[in-house]
């Protein structure tokens, strides 16, 4: 729209309002011939017509009044006197002088395309603007909200006085069009202040759009034209260092509410992410930072198409070990993409960027090690890495409490079916500037997917150890020992383990990264995996057996947590640390039960309010109470900042919060200052020395690990506790047979009637005997691969198992009631290890 239009729809409008159309039965309230309307005074009225011009109010035909009718002979030469539509809207019909374009240019462009009833000039006008760069930059502009920002001040005094009238009698006019356009529709949650594009103005032109099939495939046309330009753009010319004002460019494309339709997956979204892909990690965080800022249902909007163009190009093509999904431009760059909105979900939602632990000191040694001078320091890097855009926004998953979108919805699916994570680990490890991971952006891949990378993780630092250990024997002249080996005796187990494992830990810390063997003394059993689960299992019934007194035990909650008032020396909290990690690093369930809030210790966060709810139900619900008490709380609680609490014999311990506590009363104004001492002394400072110990054991075996970096604290749980969940049906699926047996022998059907009839401490006790634990795995039963062998014809013998290989050796018995009567003798009262 060119200056002359606008001057003279303005115009049109002022008449209205002050002269009206003629038509005594006009029903328009902006108009003056109508009954109801109030009159305005010439000020009130060029404010008023402002507005209209904004908004593209309704326009009255004028029609010619007595006075005009009488004089129009003698002024038939003034054609303003008597204006037609095409009088007043003398625009080009091609809008050939349209280079950007703005909610009331589109406005103005579909109303003359509807009267015309032709839209070949919004489709043109669509092409030109949306398939330049530099064009589509420029649109949309706050700052340029309607054109009459161009209009001279002097094109009427009516005009100027409105603008001034505005200025100083409506909140919802300002100094300029932009600033009345934003207070006029303002956005539901505001966009960070450095964005110039107008979101609520680009929405509302689509929502116009979108409805027009022509001008939906000229979108498409154009977007086809424009990515690679913008792409070529972003790779090659440094535009968004020269001009920040190019990220508008994805802002208002990603408005579009149509793109995860198939028009678009399949020419124009692949191309439009690799563009963006190409973005440097600034314009990413900017993005990520605006649309942080959008309600729920827009942001899921976005995630889900980056996810629908990742399914569709997985289900569309066909990968293998030679033609790898990380080769796949369109998925990695929609993975990229997919990663803005997932720290936007993070940003947009609750969180908590303070209350973190002091990292360990990790300091290194200046000497170069032997996986430096073997070439090989890549593979073996220390510590977890932090992705740029992370880094840049100042912001991690840990920090977060509630995200705007689940975690679990950035899972797919379909990439986690296909990916090949041994070629992504190497991918990870060793060649991650020149090839893509997809363990860079671990949100996308399920725990199943990660624990695969874990695994090949802990298994090449065991493979390398054993390397060493053999270099360094030959260059020593020592018998190799390439394995952990801890020997014990079932009836000293704490004591064994305590000895070796701190002896290791301070001589050679190194070898807690060596593969796990354990021997029971006097016992025959060959460590294959299943004599280290009942090393852990033993381990940890000492340990946490209420008498020693190193855990409390919560009745309600069923879960363990230090305790503040424990004799035990840190060695024993360093031992317990050293066995979670070590059960990680050896693929091992543990039997642990544990409150979230260790978990999340663990990866970096202090405990805060929110994570006594699990932990210390009944202290949670007692501070909450006080935090919504309406009445006196110094007078009827008679609360000071003085606490107390009970050592291991029940004797009362007194601790002041803050200094002279006791002379301090808890009022409604510092209640909250309490809750938070409170809370940071029950699950930070009376444990501290506890934990400390706790934690460092735990690193000395996970601190090279990717854990902190690809799991989330309820996921490495899960790693370390497995699930509580049991589906026999999917464990009955994925079993095989062996030495004559199959799934429809007899001997089978009545095994697995057998098995589905028990109970649930029956179960349990069953999975115990057969696999060492009785615990699912992650993933469920169903990644069990549990064996049943034929072990001999009908006897009196039990069932037996190999524990490593998850095997049960099943007699033939003759009949179902033997099979159970000795199957629960079996897994009733099965201990220790032998050789059959």
């Amino acid at each position: 729209m060119n200056r002359a239009t606008a001057k003279h729809l303005i115009e049109r409008y002022f008449r209205q309002l002050t002269e009206g159309c003629g038509n005594g039965d006009c029903t328009n309230e902006f108009c003056a011939s109508c009954c109801d309307f109030q009159p305005l005074d010439n000020n009130m009225a060029a404010a008023k017509a402002f507005e209209l011009f904004k908004i593209n109010a309704k326009l009255c035909d004028p029609q010619p009044s007595k006075k005009e009718s009488e004089t129009s002979a003698n002024k038939n030469t003034q054609p303003d006197s008597k204006m037609s539509d095409t009088d007043l809207c003398p625009i080009k019909e091609d809008f050939s002088d349209v280079h950007y374009l703005t909610e009331n240019t589109v406005c103005m462009i579909l109303n003359f395309c509807e009267e015309e009833g032709d839209y070949s000039a919004l489709i043109r006008i669509i092409g030109r603007i949306f398939s330049n760069a530099e064009a589509l930059m420029k649109s949309f502009r706050k700052d340029e909200g309607d054109t009459t920002e161009n209009l001279d001040a002097s094109t009427s005094a009516d005009i100027g006085k409105s603008e001034n009238k505005s200025q100083e009698s409506s909140e919802q006019m300002g100094a300029s069009s932009a600033s009345a356009l934003a207070k006029e529709a303002p956005n539901e949650r505001v966009s960070p202040s450095d964005i110039t594009v107008d979101i609520d103005a680009i929405r509302r032109v689509y929502e116009k759009l979108l409805t027009i099939s022509q001008a939906e495939a000229a979108l498409v046309n154009a977007l086809v034209y424009l990515t690679p330009n913008i792409e070529l753009d972003l790779e090659y010319l440094d535009v968004y260092e020269t001009n920040p004002n190019y990220l508008n460019i994805f802002i208002i494309v990603m408005e579009n509410s149509n793109l995860h339709s198939p028009e678009y997956l399949e020419v124009v979204l692949p191309q439009f992410c690799k563009a963006m892909s190409k973005l440097p990690v600034p314009a990413l965080a900017r993005l990520s930072k605006l649309w942080s800022t959008y309600s729920p249902p827009h942001m899921r909007r976005m995630m889900e198409t980056f996810q629908q163009l990742i399914t569709f190009t997985i289900v569309s093509n066909e990968y293998d070990a030679e033609n790898l999904v990380n080769d796949d431009e369109t998925v990695v760059a929609a993975t990229q993409c997919l990663n803005v909105v997932f720290y936007a979900s993070i940003l947009g939602g609750d969180v908590d960027v303070e209350h973190n632990e002091e990292d360990e000191d990790n300091s290194e040694s200046d000497e170069l090690t032997l996986h430096e001078l073997l070439g090989e320091e890549r593979l073996y890097k220390k510590g977890p890495r932090v992705h740029p855009l992370e880094k840049e926004l100042g912001v991690r998953p840990i920090d977060s409490i509630r995200p705007v979108i689940p975690f679990e919805d950035f899972v797919n699916d379909s990439l986690n079916d296909v990916v090949e994570m041994d070629k992504d680990f190497t991918f990870f490890k060793v060649n991650s500037e020149t090839k893509f991971s997809f363990q860079s952006c671990p949100f996308i891949l399920n725990i199943i997917t990660k624990n695969q990378g874990l695994y090949y993780d802990n298994r090449i630092r065991m493979y390398s150890e054993r390397r060493l250990t053999a270099l360094y024997s030959m260059v020593q002249g020592q018998q190799p020992n390439p394995y952990l080996k801890l020997k014990v005796r079932r009836d000293h187990i704490i004591d064994d383990a305590l000895v070796r494992l701190e002896m290791i830990s301070m001589e050679s810390p190194s070898d807690l990264k060596k593969q796990l063997f354990v021997e029971f003394e006097g016992e025959q059993g060959v460590d294959e995996g299943g004599v280290s689960k009942e090393f852990f299992q033993l381990v940890l019934e000492e340990i946490f057996n209420p008498d020693i007194g190193m855990f409390t035990y919560d009745d309600e909650t069923k879960l363990s947590w230090f305790n503040p008032s424990s004799l035990e020396n840190e060695a024993q909290y360093t031992l317990i640390g050293i066995v979670l990690g070590l059960a990680i690093y050896n693929n091992c369930i543990l039997d642990v039960h544990f409150p979230m809030i260790v978990y999340r210790k663990l990866m970096g966060k202090k405990g805060t309010y929110l994570d006594l709810a699990d932990s210390h139900p009944v202290l949670y619900r007692s501070l909450k109470r006080l935090l919504e008490y309406t009445d006196n709380v110094e007078k009827d609680m008679m609360l000071t900042f003085q606490i107390s609490e009970t050592d291991l014999f029940g004797n009362p311990i007194l601790y002041d919060l803050k200094e002279q506590g006791d002379q301090i009363p808890v009022t409604k104004e510092n209640r909250q200052e309490f809750v938070d001492q409170y809370v940071d002394y029950i699950l930070n400072k009376s444990v501290e020395r506890q934990f400390k110990a706790f934690k460092k054991g735990f690193l000395m075996v996970t601190n090279e690990s990717p854990l902190k970096y690809l799991f989330r604290p309820e996921e490495v749980e899960l790693l370390i506790c497995g699930s509580r969940n049991l589906d026999f049906e999917a464990l009955e699926k994925t079993t095989e047979y062996d030495g004559g047996y199959s799934k429809e022998s007899q001997i089978i059907i009545d095994f697995w009637e057998t098995v589905h009839s028990f109970g649930e401490e029956q179960k349990r006790l069953f999975l115990q005997f057969t696999t060492g634990t009785d615990r699912a795995p992650v993933g469920g039963l169903g990644k069990l691969k549990m064996i049943i062998a034929k072990n001999g014809s009908d006897t009196d013998r039990l069932p037996t198992s190999h524990t490593c290989f998850n095997a049960l050796l099943l007699p033939e018995y003759t009949s179902k009631e033997k099979l159970r009567e000795r199957l629960l003798k079996a897994i009733t009262y099965a201990k220790g290890f032998g050789m059959l």
